[in-house]
């Protein structure tokens, strides 16, 4: 067998299953949708994801700095804070990513 066609061949079948594996979920959807364990994990896990990303992400800014994680909370409050009560997620994941900016940029804690 000739390299050149070998590696062709295992270059298709690659795409091929990426494809396929991408694929699958749009394909699937109309079963997957009316499962009640994709119903079930549907209602909880976006917050889950959400939190996770969070406290990985509030850990890491607050250990790349030598002071108490202040900025981090400070930012996360007022998200939180502007979520509970304006309920427009893009208003305060703005504010509280400019603060955060801000605060990081300018030494104010």
């Amino acid at each position: 067998m000739n390299d050149a066609n070998y590696v062709l061949g295992v270059i298709a079948a690659m795409g091929l299953v990426t494809f396929a594996l991408r694929a699958l979920p749009f394909v699937a959807a109309r079963w997957l949708n009316k499962h009640p364990v994709v119903q079930r994990l549907g209602q909880f896990l976006p917050l889950a994801i959400m939190t996770l990303l969070l406290v990985h992400s509030a850990t890491g800014s607050a250990l790349e700095h030598a002071g108490l994680p202040w900025p981090e909370l400070l930012a996360i409050s007022v998200t939180a804070l502007l979520q509970w009560r304006s309920k427009n997620a893009l208003l305060s994941i703005l504010v509280g990513t400019c603060l955060y900016v801000l605060i990081r940029n300018l030494g104010l804690l």
